[in-house]
């Protein structure tokens, strides 16, 4: 197997590398630090869009974590970016929060329920079944079926909410479509995030805490992956993949001398 190159640039999940429920994982302000002082270019990445990186900024630095709102990219921006490409000045009917809504409209896009190019399902705490029944209804009629990220469920003090994932496997169940998925394990949001800080995979990391999309989509990106015990993949369930992280650590406390 050829060497890699050293890491230039890294990437890292939030929920369950950086956080977890709130709190800090420990060694999480370090490696930012370390990061910061470095000079090396690095995303913080989440394929939660209900936020904008103005607003994950300000929960971050909260808990002492300082991330500039420059440096993390979510799959509400993945998606706009993805749209943008395709179908410019286009319009949409969104089910989802102000970091979507935000980033839809940043690149121009106009949110409409009248004959849209597309329907852009992404996370809420608040989905409805009037929004459910006419984005039905809109892909019956022709509208493309775009989602935000396949996550079936999300963490909660209280336990496992469902996601994207979920209420899209209903929408797809009524109408027969399925949605396109730009969010983590679809590497097009690691090679969008790649771009926006100037890196190559070649020379870049991604940490996470999931198998089936941090180090899956970093994976097929090209880059080298680290995943870290502090989310929600467990040590015995790393064998049930058919493929590999680069390396297992029990946190990002572990990476802190790699940067």
């Amino acid at each position: 197997m050829a060497e890699r190159k050293p890491i230039e640039s890294w990437l890292t999940d939030m929920d369950g590398v950086l956080m977890h429920e709130g709190i800090p994982v420990p060694g999480a302000e370090a490696f930012i630090k370390r990061l910061r002082e470095s000079g090396k270019p690095f995303l913080v990445l989440t394929n939660n869009s209900i936020y904008t990186p103005r607003d994950l900024h300000a929960r971050l630095n909260r808990i002492g974590l300082d991330v500039p709102w420059e440096s993390i990219w979510t799959s509400a921006l993945a998606t706009a970016q993805f749209l943008d490409d395709q179908r410019p000045c286009g319009t949409a009917y969104v089910i989802g929060e102000a970091g979507l809504t935000t980033a839809l409209h940043d690149i121009g896009y106009v949110l409409t329920d009248h004959s849209p190019d597309y329907v852009v399902l992404g996370e809420t705490r608040t989905y409805s079944f009037e929004a459910l029944t006419k984005a039905i209804r809109l892909i019956n009629d022709g509208a493309r079926f775009i989602a935000t990220n396949p996550d079936e469920t999300g963490p909660s003090p209280q336990g496992a909410l469902p996601a994207t994932g979920s209420v899209a496997a209903l929408i797809t169940k009524a109408t027969g479509i399925d949605p396109y998925f730009v969010g983590k394990p679809n590497p097009l949001m690691m090679r969008h995030g790649l771009n926006v800080i100037g890196a190559h995979s070649e020379t870049s990391a991604m940490i996470g805490d999931r198998m089936d999309t941090d180090v899956l989509a970093g994976l097929e990106a090209g880059m080298e992956t680290f995943l870290v015990l502090t989310g929600l993949t467990r040590p015995e369930e790393i064998e049930r993949h058919p493929f590999r992280p680069s390396r297992v650590v029990d946190s990002i406390a572990d990476l802190i001398d790699l940067v």
